[in-house]
């Protein structure tokens, strides 16, 4: 299933690598609005007064829509291009973000009620246009030939570690009292100046300019558009589970997303229950955290699936997870068993600790391993016409276990601070079964370069311009 022109990577556009720039570039600055916002969301929400449960709610309310929006997105965009589903996904989270911003005022207005329920439109709005990294995805499979993939979606996976690690700083500085100061006094009287006004705006912002660059510089790529009829939610989930080469990867995105997104909600009050950390501490291991995963997804992983099969990767990465996330509630453990004596080493940095950053090192290698293997393995799964459809069953499954996973892992931390993070590795078990198959069978039917997508006679010897 090919066209002459559509379905070779190189084709696509006119010089493959600006385009994967600027992809990389579009999502690196809408997760860097995203990003923004995390520090006050949940400060803002008590603001209103009302429960902490409604900070769970509205975390689940952004994966409900985000599940439920992004095969509909990726379907989009193998119908009716990449780049328009790019540039309305950017419009609508720059509309997110400004109505978040305006929640108090509405709240002031008109009642409490009424404030709450903006918080939960604007998320639920961010929630269904955050399903646009299923386009961006698909955008990177059509540019990028089959043997250069996972270093390219590498890259997207560095760009998200990246929104993460620069994103919670902005919004700190947005919510500073200095220039929450300067904004009061340069701002008309009708636009709100607050902490949690401020990074809203600033995350609206940054969508706007995302908006704008992918409008001036992002380009169309020359493909096969999809034919297939209209169907429904429960349609593509069914008929992507039903696929033989796609249905264990979408079980595997579900599963790691309900084991991981589960972890990083309970890991924070792990790290103050059990290391006695605050606020301060444990953002910096979470800037840790993203700093090895810019390392890993934007570097390592492309070195290494170029000596590698992708499926091997994937059980690998699988692999080192599983041992990671059971090894996270026993750091201390760890620390005083292999605990060595140091010279002057700084007071903090006790043995405890450096097991724990041992762990979260293993974390972070064995998440961007898997992710970015499995994201590879989707896009040789499935054919040049339906890349966007898979993309978005595969981020709706994931967005579904970020559903799941939080309140689950919640509850299992209130029986006992370890059992969430066993219970992730638990998870990680069946995974593990799926992609020894996968990668059994690639073994038995070794192929080089994916010929559906059109790579076919791809050496290093080709156009430089065209590699990624």
């Amino acid at each position: 299933m090919s066209t002459p022109r559509a379905a070779t990577a190189t084709d696509a556009v006119r010089n493959p690598r600006r385009a994967l720039a600027i992809v990389v570039a579009v999502v690196f600055v809408d997760l860097l609005g995203f990003g923004v916002v995390i520090p006050i969301l949940p400060f803002y929400v008590r603001s209103f007064g009302v429960s902490d449960v409604f900070i769970g709610l509205l975390a689940a309310s952004y994966s409900l829509l985000q599940f439920g929006f992004a095969p509909f997105l990726g379907r989009l965009s193998d119908r009716r291009g990449r780049r328009p589903v790019i540039m309305l996904s950017l419009a609508g989270s720059a509309v997110a973000w400004t109505i978040f911003g305006l929640a108090a005022e509405f709240s002031a207005a008109f009642g409490l009620t009424a404030g709450v329920a903006v918080l939960f439109v604007s998320r639920m709005l961010a929630g269904a246009m955050g399903g646009n990294i299923a386009a961006a995805q698909a955008y990177v499979a059509d540019i990028t030939p089959a043997d250069r993939r996972a270093e390219a979606l590498g890259l997207v996976g560095a760009s998200f570690a990246l929104g993460f690690v620069f994103g919670p700083a902005i919004g700190g500085l947005f919510a500073s009292d200095a220039v929450v100061a300067v904004a009061r006094d340069v701002f008309p009287a009708f636009v709100p100046a607050t902490p949690f006004s401020l990074p809203s705006f600033a995350a609206a912002g940054l969508s706007l300019l995302s908006l704008g660059f992918a409008a001036l510089f992002l380009e169309e790529p020359a493909r096969t558009r999809g034919t297939a009829p209209r169907t429904t939610l429960v349609s593509q989930f069914a008929d992507a589970l039903d696929d033989p080469d796609l249905g264990g990867l979408v079980v595997s995105f579900f599963l790691v997303s309900v084991a991981f997104s589960g972890v990083q909600v309970m890991f924070i009050p792990f790290a103050a229950d059990v290391y006695g950390y605050r606020e301060t501490q444990t953002a910096l291991l979470l800037t840790y955290i993203g700093v090895l995963g810019v390392f890993n997804q934007g570097l390592l992983v492309g070195r290494l699936s170029r000596r590698y099969r992708d499926s091997s990767l994937a059980v690998a990465g699988a692999v080192v997870l599983l041992v990671a996330l059971a090894a996270i509630p026993f750091s201390p453990q760890l620390g005083a068993l292999f605990s060595v004596p140091t010279v002057d080493a700084p007071a903090y940095l006790t043995p405890a600790l450096l097991a724990l950053l041992v762990v979260l090192a293993l974390l972070s290698l064995g998440n961007s391993l898997l992710n970015v293997a499995l994201t590879t393995l989707v896009s040789k799964a499935t054919s040049a016409e339906t890349q966007g459809s898979a993309f978005g069953v595969t981020q709706g499954a994931g967005s579904l276990g970020r559903t799941v996973g939080p309140p689950a892992m919640a509850a299992l931390y209130v029986f006992t601070y370890w059992s969430p993070f066993v219970a992730g590795a638990l998870l990680l078990l069946p995974i593990l079964v799926i992609l020894v198959g996968i990668a059994r069978a690639n073994l038995r039917a070794p192929v080089d370069i994916d010929e559906r997508d059109g790579a076919l006679g791809e050496t290093d010897g080709g156009d430089e311009g065209s590699r990624p």
